[in-house]
């Protein structure tokens, strides 16, 4: 079949200019790493998602740590659901027949083919929090994923803290900053979102159960103009790979700037 002109292939990022690129930015040996990729950005990739994942693993080494969201958002209520929402009439059926979530199966909704990838290598660990998990891989992958807390899963008791506490960096691959979900940790640490009640299908003592958990809130449409604040401060190493953008920056650098922002513009004080 003959493909449509807009389909045309008119550029290739092979590992090797990847490889450049991403060592550009600082991205390199024993570095303990979040990353967010959007293949689609790239072009065409020859071996797509397993060819971007082997380049960061080959750069950051076991000696580092790749860590990856992976949240699955599909294994929430769907009185919660916006886009699309659920009819009410359907709410108890779909509650009754949603699988429990499982590491290793449930859909990653829109994390992406990359991480989709990553979470099934060799030597990969998964947090076990049933909507909001990361996955993570390399020295300090253990620490970075055991002892996720059901509540309020992004703040102190999250693999976001920890990454902190090790001074990690942030590699967003044509993403913006509204992807960095350690900077959520921000949010937490003012308390600046009103506290809700989510729910998740888990796997709890052998059997499948609902479970209601506590969070914030959280809302990322900030984080761009924070983005402003670490460009100022010469914080932020970035490339253009053909027409993707690729950027890293530091982890507490990040955070401890979206502190401010949130300490600064919060509209919620309700717990101070």
């Amino acid at each position: 079949m003959m493909k449509r002109q807009n389909d045309l292939i008119e550029t290739v990022i092979t590992k090797e200019s990847l490889r450049a690129a991403l060592e550009s930015v600082g991205v390199g040996r024993n570095m303990i790493l979040e990353a967010h990729i959007s293949l689609s950005s790239l072009g065409y990739v020859p071996g797509g998602a397993r060819t971007v994942t082997d380049t960061l693993m080959d750069l950051v080494t076991d000696g580092g740590t790749l860590l990856f969201p992976t949240q699955t958002t599909g294994n929430t209520d769907p009185s919660e659901w916006v886009d699309p929402p659920a009819l009410p009439s359907l709410w108890q059926e779909i509650r009754d027949t949603m699988p429990a979530y499982d590491p290793e199966k449930t859909d990653l909704s829109d994390m992406g083919a990359v991480a989709e990838n990553f979470r099934h290598r060799r030597g990969v660990v998964c947090s076990n929090h049933p909507s909001v998990s990361y996955a993570a891989w390399g020295r300090y992958a253990k620490l970075l994923c055991n002892r996720h807390s059901l509540h309020f899963p992004l703040a102190e008791e999250s693999p976001a803290a920890r990454l902190y506490e090790l001074k990690g960096y942030v590699l967003l691959v044509g993403t913006d900053f509204s992807a960095a979900t350690c900077m959520h940790l921000a949010e937490y640490r003012t308390e600046c979102r009103p506290i809700i009640v989510r729910s998740s299908c888990a796997q709890i003592d052998g059997r499948r159960n609902w479970k209601k958990y506590l969070d914030l809130d959280i809302d990322s449409t900030d984080f761009e103009k924070v983005r402003g604040q670490l460009a100022k401060k010469n914080m932020i190493r970035e490339i253009m790979l053909n027409t993707c953008r690729i950027q890293c920056f530091p982890v507490n650098a990040a955070v401890d700037e979206a502190t401010k922002y949130f300490e600064k513009n919060a509209i919620y004080d309700l717990y101070r």
